[in-house]
This record gives structure tokens, sequence and C-alpha cells, in this order.
């Protein structure tokens, strides 16, 4: 196991591991163990399907957060979730997930938000505003380590390691009873827009034709002040400072103006 020491303050004392990937939490931090997406999960998601790559894709703990603020965590509908991406490709893919949907939640009868903070490396949050044949507006949300990235309810989303030569890790809040669509997705095989390396290991975007003709935006996250969001204080922080700040994430319909005609 290969400690990782983060340049980026989260709020709370969480450190990354490799070989395998996972998380280390300290003792006044809770946590799960890691589940693992394999190569195998998202294959029929990938503009190559048959690609080699690494056998785990990425690690997932979902809940973790200081022990003193889990009971207001429980009450406010609020999780925060950890993420570490592998280094490598998916054959001239980076490393990404498949792309999915949050289902409606049981709390909100909505399809809920999702807030993105990178704590290293590189990321893209690629976005589109349906899996139906039309995607809508479609966007690459290019992203370094301190941003926040924030998706849109009922927005088709996936997440992608932007530098093969690194593991990216992510933190995340979003919505307690969350769940998957991938339906869309998988139906159309993939995003409406795959990124891929070329021949220089620069990264392009390649139009998925099982989709109706679109265009990707291509651009650096927005700075969110509509949702209270800071530069100088981490997501957890934020949530440390005001517990009822994020109440959008299990909520959305709070925030419903905002999210009209939305740019991430």
């Amino acid at each position: 196991m290969d400690k990782k020491i983060l340049q980026f303050d989260p709020g709370f004392g969480i450190q990354p591991v490799s070989n395998p990937l996972g998380f280390l939490y300290d003792n006044d931090v809770f946590g799960p163990e890691v589940e693992n997406r394999r190569l195998d999960d998202i294959r029929k998601s990938l503009m190559q399907p048959d690609c080699d790559g690494p056998e785990v894709v990425y690690s997932i703990a979902m809940d973790v957060g200081k022990k003193i603020h889990r009971e207001m965590l429980i009450d406010r509908h609020l999780l925060f979730g950890v993420v570490t991406f592998a280094a490598g490709k998916l054959g001239a893919e980076p490393i990404r997930s498949q792309g999915h949907i949050h289902k409606v939640s049981p709390i909100s009868n909505w399809s809920t938000p999702e807030v993105y903070e990178i704590w290293s490396g590189e990321a893209i949050i690629y976005m589109q505003e349906y899996a139906e044949d039309d995607p809508g507006r479609c966007f690459a949300v290019y992203a370094k380590q301190g941003d926040v990235v924030i998706v849109p309810p009922y927005w088709a989303h996936a997440t992608i390691n932007a530098n093969p030569d690194k593991e990216m890790t992510f933190g995340a809040w979003c919505d307690r009873k969350y769940g998957f669509e991938y339906d869309g997705v998988r139906k159309h095989k993939g995003i409406a827009w795959y990124p891929h390396f070329d021949e220089n290991n620069t990264l392009e975007w390649v139009a998925n034709p099982l989709y109706n003709s679109s265009s990707l935006i291509c651009k650096t996250p927005e700075k969110y002040l509509s949702l209270g969001i800071k530069d100088n204080k981490s997501i957890y922080q934020l949530f440390e400072e005001n517990p009822d700040l994020f109440s959008f994430v299990p909520f959305p319909q709070k925030k419903k103006d905002v999210w009209v005609d939305f740019v991430p």
C-alpha cells in the first residue's frame, strides 16, 4: 500500500492510497471499505469495448466525514463520497466512468445534482442535458486541484481522468438516497462525445454516431456564486461553516431558478 500526500486540504482527515486504490481515515473520521469499479463493468459504454486497461478503473467510498457530523448528515439527507481513478488508459480513451443520470430521489421527487471537488490530478466532468437521441447541450468541464464542478439535476454525466500518468481523486456532495440510471447511456453505447488520445497523446473528442448531431463546449468551471461556493474553503469546510448550504443537493427544488439554462 502506497500512501499519497494530498496537497489540497479537503477539510477532514483522509488519505488516498495506491496499490490497491483506497483511503485511510483519521480516528475522528468515519468511512467504509472502498467499492471497486472494474473495466468489465463499463466496457459496453466505451468507444472500444474490447480495449485493454487497468482491471480496477476506480475505487469509491460513499459516506465519509467527521464522526461528529454523522447524525447531522443523516438528518440533512446529505452524503459525502470520495473516489480515486486509476492512472493509465482504456485503449485510446482516458480512464473514465461509463456515465449515468441520478435517479429521482424519493425525498424530493427530483433527480439530484452533484457537487464535485478535485483533490489531486486533473479531471474532466463531462455532462449532457439528456440521454436521449438528442443529447441537448454538451459540456466538457476541465478541472484541476481545488476546482469545484456542479452537475445539475437530470443531466447525464461521466467523470474522466484527464492525465493518464497520474491517479485522480475527488470528493463530492450527493443525495443520501442516491441511485443511478444507466439505460439511456447504455442504449447509445456511451455518452454523446467520446474522449480519446491521439498519436501525440493529445486528448480529443469524437462524436458518438448513435446520437443526433450536437456541439461540445469545452470550458473551465463556473464560480457558482448563486449556490454559495467560495474559492478559499473546501466544500466540506463550507458545510461545516454552514450545514444548510448544500441543502440544494437533496432538495434541488430550493434552487430551481438556478437550474434553468444552467451553465456548469
